[in-house]
């Protein structure tokens, strides 16, 4: 398996870039299995965010990333979850690192509207202040 870093995965989203677009298509769509860390993921919302994408394009590109046949990106359970908080409005970090603190029994933050946000949203583990 391959790991695959951030800029692989915007070229081939954005296709800004036609003979790297091309390479990362090659890669995605190899014989050789291919991942990413979820940290690549954290990156990748970031810069599609500075190209003025929505949040809503932002989850569908990243699920159809998860939808092809050669990706399976690392911590799927952790992106899913990530990624269903930050359709519903919640920063992207902020749901990444809520979702990757699931098997705790809370999660604890001076974030008002990190709080206000988790609370609206039901997520686990409940986000309270210190």
């Amino acid at each position: 398996m391959i790991a695959l870093d951030t800029n692989i995965l915007a070229r081939y989203l954005l296709n800004d870039s036609p003979a790297q677009a091309d390479s990362a298509e090659k890669l995605l769509h190899g014989s050789e299995p291919c991942t990413a860390p979820i940290t690549v993921f954290l990156e990748l919302v970031w810069v599609l965010e500075s190209c003025d994408c929505e949040p809503v394009e932002i989850v569908k590109s990243i699920r159809l990333l998860c939808g092809l046949e050669n990706f399976r990106p690392q911590n799927l359970d952790v992106l899913a979850y990530a990624l269903h908080w930050y359709e519903g409005g919640m920063d992207f970090g902020d749901a990444l690192h809520l979702a990757m603190s699931a098997k705790e029994n809370g999660f604890k933050t001076f974030d008002k509207a990190f709080l206000k946000k988790a609370k609206e949203l039901g997520a686990y583990p409940i986000v309270t202040a210190p």
